[in-house]
C-alpha cells in the first residue's frame, strides 16, 4: 500500500508531466501542501488526509485568517490543496473532495501597478551608458516593455528566440506554453546594440557560449533576482519615485496597448495568459485617459 508521502509525489509527477506546470508553481503547491500537512498534524493531531472533514476545511480557514494570510494567498492555498485533492480522488485514494465546498475569499480588486507612459519614457531617455552592462540593462527592460514579458520568461531567452528579420521574439510561458510577441524598432535597436557592443565583451569573462541572451558581469546566464535588482537601480536612477518591479513593466505594457485601443483577446494572445478573465483586470484606465475621453466626447465639457 502507498503512504500518503507517496501520493505526494505522485502528485508532484502529475504536476510535471500531465500539467506541464512550472517550476514556481510546482513549488508553490508542495509548499502549500506542507503547510497543509503541519497544520493538521500540529494543531489537529490528525495523521491523513482521508480523515479530513468539512469542518477542518473551516478550521483550516479559520486558522489562516488568524494568522493574517492574505486574500490572494489564501485562495492559492486552497486551490493547491483542492487540486491535490481531485488527484486523489482521480486515482481513487479519496472517494470526496471536501474542498469543492470551500468558499475561495473574494479578490481585494486591487488594480495592478504600472508607469504611465511619460513615466516610461523617462526611464529610458535616462539610460545613456555605453559600457557593455548599460548596453545589457537597456537591452532587457526594452524587452520587457516590448513584449510584456514575465522575468523567468526573460531570463531564459536565448539569441535564438530572437528573429530580427520579422522582429519578434519567441517566448516559453508558464506550463510550458508558447508563444511569438512582435517587438518594436526600439527594442530591436537596443538588442542589436547589445549583441554587437555588449554581449561579446561580457561573454569574454565566461567559461563558454552557453546561448543565453542576456549575460552577468561573469559571462554567465543572468537571473531573475539580478533582473530584479538591474531594474530597481535604473529606476532610482531616472529619478522615479516609486518601488517598481518587473511585473510592473508587463502591467505597463498591458495598460498602454488597451489604452490605446488595442482589443482585449489579442492582448490576451501577447501575455500569455489561458483565460481572458485573467487579461481583464488590464481594462482599467488611467485618470488622464478617463478625462480625455470625458473631454471629447461630453457635450458639455
Amino acid at each position: 500500500m502507498l503512504t500518503e508521502q507517496k501520493w505526494v509525489d505522485l502528485f508532484k509527477r502529475y504536476l510535471q508531466v500531465e500539467k506541464n506546470s512550472s517550476t514556481h508553481t510546482i513549488e508553490n503547491y508542495m509548499r502549500d501542501l506542507n503547510h497543509f500537512q503541519f497544520y493538521l498534524n500540529e494543531k489537529l493531531g490528525i495523521n491523513s488526509v482521508r480523515s479530513v472533514t468539512y469542518k477542518t476545511v473551516r478550521q483550516y480557514l479559520q486558522f489562516l485568517y488568524v494568522q493574517r494570510y492574505a486574500r490572494k494567498t489564501v485562495s492559492r492555498k486552497i486551490s493547491a490543496i483542492r487540486s491535490y485533492f481531485r488527484f486523489l480522488m482521480r486515482e481513487q485514494f479519496l472517494v470526496e473532495n471536501v474542498f469543492n465546498l470551500a468558499h475561495l475569499p473574494k479578490s481585494e480588486g486591487k488594480l495592478p501597478n504600472f508607469l504611465y507612459e511619460d513615466e516610461i519614457s523617462i526611464l529610458f531617455e535616462s539610460m545613456t551608458g555605453t559600457k557593455p552592462l548599460d548596453l545589457r540593462d537597456k537591452a532587457i527592460i526594452e524587452m520587457l516593455y516590448a513584449a510584456g514579458l514575465r522575468v523567468s520568461e526573460c531570463s531564459q531567452l536565448k539569441i535564438k528566440d530572437i528573429d530580427f528579420s520579422i522582429g519578434t521574439v519567441f517566448v516559453i510561458g508558464k506550463g510550458r506554453k508558447e508563444r511569438y510577441v512582435p517587438i518594436g524598432s526600439f527594442a530591436t535597436d537596443a538588442l542589436s546594440n547589445y549583441l554587437e557592443n555588449g554581449r561579446l565583451k561580457l561573454l569574454q569573462k565566461g567559461i563558454e557560449d552557453k546561448h543565453d541572451l542576456f549575460l552577468n558581469y561573469k559571462g554567465g546566464a543572468l537571473s531573475e533576482r539580478s533582473i530584479r535588482t538591474i531594474l530597481s537601480k535604473r529606476v532610482e536612477q531616472a529619478a522615479l519615485l516609486q518601488h517598481v518591479r518587473p511585473h510592473d513593466i508587463r502591467h505597463s505594457f498591458a495598460t498602454h496597448l488597451l489604452n490605446n485601443g488595442a482589443d482585449l483577446r489579442v492582448v490576451q494572445e501577447l501575455l500569455g495568459h489561458s483565460h481572458l478573465s485573467t487579461t481583464q483586470i488590464y481594462t482599467h484606465v488611467t485618470k488622464d485617459r478617463l478625462r480625455d475621453v470625458y473631454m471629447n466626447h461630453h457635450p458639455r465639457a
